[in-house]
């Protein structure tokens, strides 16, 4: 029989003790929620719905998206825009959605198990924190073109 620590138990098995990050072990949770409510342009291929603006050095544990029927065969992708609203990843959390979906965590349709943990800024393929902020934004990929509803909660943490 073998017993694996995870780095959060070999930090404090060690000795001396080592002080794990803030946002992996003791952070601030915070939230950011909100509903949108989108008219028939709002839709359509390529629209962009940009959700919240998160601090690059939080991580993101759960993206919960739920939305109306916007018609057609309409999907839609979640990911990360810089604040200047340039796109870093348009499906880096999740791919093709569907609408009409009740409260789902998308956090990890796309992305991999081993992002878990990983700030925003090292998401956005950066290795040093710029600070600020970046966009965790909807991008459509499939038109949809009625008007709807859209709610979303990010859970995000923070030193």
């Amino acid at each position: 029989m073998t017993t694996k620590n995870s780095d959060l138990v070999a930090n404090f098995e060690a000795s001396p003790p080592v002080i794990n990050p803030a946002s992996l072990y003791h952070g601030v949770k915070r939230v950011a929620q909100g509903t949108l409510e989108l008219v028939a342009g709002d839709s359509t291929d390529n629209d962009i719905v940009m959700l919240a603006q998160i601090p690059s050095n939080a991580s993101i544990p759960a993206i919960n998206i739920a939305t109306d029927t916007f018609g057609g065969s309409c999907t839609f992708n979640v990911g990360l825009y810089q604040t200047t609203g340039t796109v870093v990843d348009e499906d880096y959390f999740a791919t093709s959605v569907a609408d009409a979906g009740a409260m789902t965590d998308v956090r990890f349709e796309a992305a991999d198990i081993t992002t878990n943990g990983l700030k925003v800024y090292e998401m956005a393929g950066e290795t040093v924190d710029p600070g600020g902020f970046y966009y965790v934004a909807v991008t459509f990929n499939a038109t949809g073109g009625t008007a709807g509803s859209m709610s979303f909660i990010i859970d995000y943490v923070v030193n």
